[in-house]
């Protein structure tokens, strides 16, 4: 198999070849391991090659599952693999060997996937765009000089690329819609307790981060969705199950959908122009497959809201890196880790319990308030983010900001980062960046990125979140958008295909 025919080929199409004895798994790893060769020097996308793990894995005995020989990478963040190193992006977790598989490691791995790769993120998963200092930035396929977005930036550009057909990735606060908008990928964040955690952890950040994959093709996320979703033991709640398998609503067209569009941001932030005709541009082809489209968003306060979010992102970090402590046998130093994550670790001695449960009862506020809204609406339009793909450190602090971040960091002062402003200017700049994205992370409720738009050659993303485990009606819609306007057909600059 050359890359002219693997190229074409999604994951479900793989593996009907490999059950067809048309292609071997082996066939297929090679030709991945050859295009992941082709692309990283330019991207940046891989911090573990396992190529001699997943050759040695296609002479053995693959499971029988519906991915099996299909190369996939997962993220080098919450995604753990025995025996394969995980850093999550920072120093202090340099050298780190994971122990065992994750329960979705193991889900993904008895489906028959194999693990080419482990893919880059930012350090812990804290910001929207892949600039670890430990790994160096990733690039966006479509243009080098710019982000494929975060925190799964990597997988993104993997699968952009057209190294891999889909990848691992998760999301907190929009890390698979983030990264798909940017890459022009699909991506569908799952609703809260639909993907396992297990066995390290029964929730991530109070139920906002949820695990799954970015894909070319919406049946690739759907095939995925069913080979990993499902209750595990111990977890604290669970989705309730879906009607049908996912594969399967694909093929199903969805009935006439009552849709809310809104280019209103959640969180404080300007929204480009480009990413709000994006927007109306997608109600307006959903207006033309039949579905009721009315300008309509939840009544929200931004600036409150963003206050609560950053909250608990702030507690969540902190305890991350307490919880690290016990794992690694050593103490947290500053040195140990970007100074934005000290620093933004180090605000949660701010935050009392007070301000931490006031600011969830905020969130859940608003989730009751959403969840009514969209009784009267069964999905709500948005862009995915406010602006097309930043260069690459743009979103970075600089001169006298960046100076400040670096003294208060080395002296652990977070009076001293809070008299500069530089909590505050970093906080605005990324949710300037993705003030669309997080309402699904903290309301629970499943949401997709579809690469419905364009600028500049750059790819554009637009949102529809969903009510709480609908994924059906979202894939339904996917299906549909992806057949009326397709967006395969993009050739990115940095290609696996030669020539």
């Amino acid at each position: 198999m050359g890359f002219a025919e693997y190229g074409r080929l999604d994951a479900v199409a793989m593996a009907e070849l490999v059950r067809r004895r048309e292609v071997s798994p082996r066939e297929l790893v090679d030709e991945a391991i050859a295009c992941i060769e082709r692309v990283d020097p330019q991207l940046n996308a891989v911090v573990e090659r396992l190529f001699d793990r997943a050759r040695d894995a296609t002479g053995g005995s693959i499971p029988e599952g519906p991915f099996r020989g299909v190369p996939f990478a997962t993220k080098n963040l919450l995604a753990p693999i025995a025996g394969v190193p995980i850093d999550g992006g920072s120093r202090f977790f340099r050298g780190h060997v994971a122990a065992r598989d994750s329960t979705l490691v193991s889900r993904y791995r008895k489906a028959g996937l194999v693990f080419v790769a482990t893919s880059n993120a930012p350090e812990l998963g804290l910001l929207p765009f892949t600039e670890p200092e430990l790994h160096g930035p990733t690039r966006n396929p479509y243009d080098p000089a710019r982000t494929p977005g975060g925190s799964s930036g990597g997988a993104a550009a993997l699968v952009a690329s057209g190294a891999l057909p889909l990848a691992h990735a998760n999301d907190g606060g929009g890390s698979i819609r983030i990264p798909a908008s940017c890459c022009n990928l699909f991506g569908l964040k799952p609703s809260r307790g639909r993907m396992p955690v297990g066995p390290d952890y029964q929730e991530i950040w109070h139920g906002f981060v949820c695990d799954h994959v970015v894909s070319r093709t919406v049946r690739d996320s759907a095939g995925a969705l069913d080979v990993a979703q499902g209750p595990e033991p111990g977890a604290l709640y669970h989705a309730p199950p879906p009607e049908r398998p996912y594969l399967e609503e694909v093929r199903r067209p969805p009935r006439r959908l009552r849709i809310a569009l809104s280019v209103t941001p959640h969180l404080p932030a300007r929204v480009d122009p480009r990413c709000a005709e994006a927007a109306l541009a997608a109600g307006r082809l959903c207006e033309s497959l039949g579905h009721v489209v009315e300008e309509a968003a939840p009544e929200l306060h931004p600036r409150e809201l963003a206050k609560a979010f950053f909250t608990i992102v702030v507690s969540e970090l902190a305890a991350d890196i307490r919880r690290a402590e016990q794992l690694m046998k050593k103490k947290a130093r500053a040195r140990d880790f970007e100074d934005a994550t000290w620093l933004v670790a180090l605000l949660a001695r701010e935050v009392s319990a007070a301000d931490f449960a006031t600011s969830m009862a905020l969130l859940r506020d608003v989730t009751r308030q959403v969840s009514a809204f969209l009784e009267t609406y069964d999905v709500l339009l948005t862009p995915t983010l406010a602006h097309p793909p930043p260069g690459i450190g743009e979103l970075l602090p600089k001169g006298l900001e960046k100076r400040v971040q670096a003294i208060a960091a080395a002296t652990s002062s977070s009076l001293l980062l809070k008299l500069g402003g530089g909590i505050d200017a970093a906080v605005d700049r990324v949710f300037d960046f993705v003030p669309f994205t997080p309402l699904a992370n903290f309301s629970g409720l499943p949401a997709m990125s579809v690469p419905l738009g364009e600028a500049d050659g750059l790819p554009i993303g637009v949102q529809f979140v969903g009510r709480f485990a609908d994924e059906a009606t979202l894939f339904q819609l996917a299906a549909q958008l992806e057949q009326a306007a397709p967006w395969t057909g993009r050739r990115p600059k940095v290609t696996a295909q030669p020539g």
